[in-house]
């Protein structure tokens, strides 16, 4: 679990990140009573994670459509009551209150701001919280954003996945990256393919390396740290555009540039 920052009161958030499925993970949010989940694919680790921990949940958020992410939704609802919010326009297992960009949800104290991130899927959302001074701030990115990767493109295009992933590398440097896998060496395995010269990079992989040897999570990231290392928010930066022009020499715009290196990962072994 991600501790309150020293001094935080009792009643500081605390983040939770529940492995789930090979790769997944559900992200438990709480303050030592309450909790909400983010992407409940499957009830049965949130079921745990809520009676180890002594915590009664009351809310879901909910990214995008797909079933690792949703599975879960309508057992929690129906054993606590909570309430579920997801992206509007997206299939999930109703009742669901629906958000669109620009929206906010009140949870656990803080208030929560829907972005629009298409790409992934054609609805995605993320939420990020308005932190008071001093406190973490959070993004819960789904399979938008990845460390050292993105989502692949299941129904949005290249251009939108490139605006998307413009939007959060935005965000504050310190704000912690918390998406939905576990695909953190696999992706800078490729990474560094792309940029075999990029010191952060390697210091970022031998970090993580010792971190799954240890059975830890990799994630949550930073957006910072991800601006260092992602090759999607990079694909910019002269060295990693030589990279993508070598490996599609037609590649020259920025969306094309993208949309080349998503190909290029997708093929990757």
């Amino acid at each position: 679990m991600v501790p309150p920052p020293a001094g935080a009161a009792a009643s500081a958030l605390r983040v939770l990140p529940l492995p789930a499925f090979s790769d997944n993970y559900i992200w438990l949010l709480n303050d030592g009573r309450e909790a909400w989940v983010v992407d409940p694919g499957d009830d049965a680790p949130v079921r745990r994670a809520l009676h180890e921990h002594g915590l009664r949940l009351t809310g879901i958020l909910l990214t995008h459509h797909h079933a690792d992410h949703t599975g879960g939704v309508a057992a929690l609802r129906d054993a606590t009551g909570c309430r579920v919010f997801g992206p509007a326009g997206e299939p999930l297992p109703e009742p669901v209150q629906r958000v669109a960009d620009g929206d906010s949800v009140e949870a656990l104290g803080q208030r929560w701001r829907v972005l629009a991130v298409p790409g992934h899927t054609a609805g995605h959302v993320a939420y990020v919280n308005d932190a008071p001074p001093g406190a973490p701030r959070w993004l819960f990115c789904g399979d938008t954003l990845f460390s050292a990767g993105c989502g692949r493109l299941f129904e949005g295009t290249p251009a939108q996945m490139l605006a998307s992933l413009d939007r959060l590398a935005a965000l504050p440097d310190d704000t912690h990256v918390c998406c939905a896998h576990e695909y953190t060496l696999s992706n800078l395995r490729f990474a560094r393919t792309v940029e075999p010269d990029n010191d952060a990079l390697r210091v970022y992989t031998e970090a993580c390396e010792v971190r799954r040897a240890a059975g830890q999570p990799t994630l949550p990231s930073t957006v910072g740290v991800e601006r260092r290392v992602n090759p999607f928010l990079r694909s910019r930066e002269p060295g990693v555009r030589r990279a993508i022009q070598q490996w599609d020499p037609s590649a020259d715009t920025d969306a094309a540039a993208f949309a080349a290196l998503r190909r290029w990962k997708d093929g990757f072994r």
